[in-house]
């Protein structure tokens, strides 16, 4: 992504231009267990289930509050309203995130290829980079 990209106005900006370009996915046969692993950290919204780079499903919290450890966890997400296309407008969806409210939307190809994550700032401001990301994992570690 060129400089030029990230300093173009809100309104000029597409979700491409704000995506997390390598967000953290599931295999196809994880299971309820391993996606509960997963939201153990409070920065994770939404899990990516993925086949070959293809998205299969977005599961978030509530779809496995019920379910046993077993069940594989691509059957409990789902892609309709969890989606959005790289070429979006980047304002209007944030605006449509907020009335939602949603703080995550995998970003997909129009052949269902998972492309990024797009994920909405707890201020609603603006969006998280993959600069955020590298850094909260940075200052995890050194935590550890």
């Amino acid at each position: 992504m060129s400089t030029a990209n990230r300093a173009a106005p809100a309104a000029d900006r597409t979700v491409a231009t704000a995506m997390i370009s390598v967000p953290k996915t599931c295999p196809a046969e994880a299971t309820v267990a391993d996606v509960r692993a997963v939201f153990q950290d409070d920065h994770v919204h939404c899990v990516l289930i993925v086949d070959d780079g293809a998205l299969l499903a977005v599961v978030e919290r509530p779809d496995i509050a019920e379910a046993s450890p077993q069940t594989p966890a691509v059957t409990l997400g789902r892609l309709r309203g969890r989606t959005i296309g790289p070429a979006e407008s980047l304002e209007p969806v944030r605006l449509s995130m907020l009335d939602q409210p949603r703080r995550r939307l995998a970003v997909v190809s129009d052949r269902g290829a998972l492309l990024g994550l797009l994920c909405l700032k707890r201020t609603g401001l603006g969006f998280c980079s993959d600069a955020d990301v590298h850094a909260r994992a940075v200052e995890r570690a050194g935590e550890a």
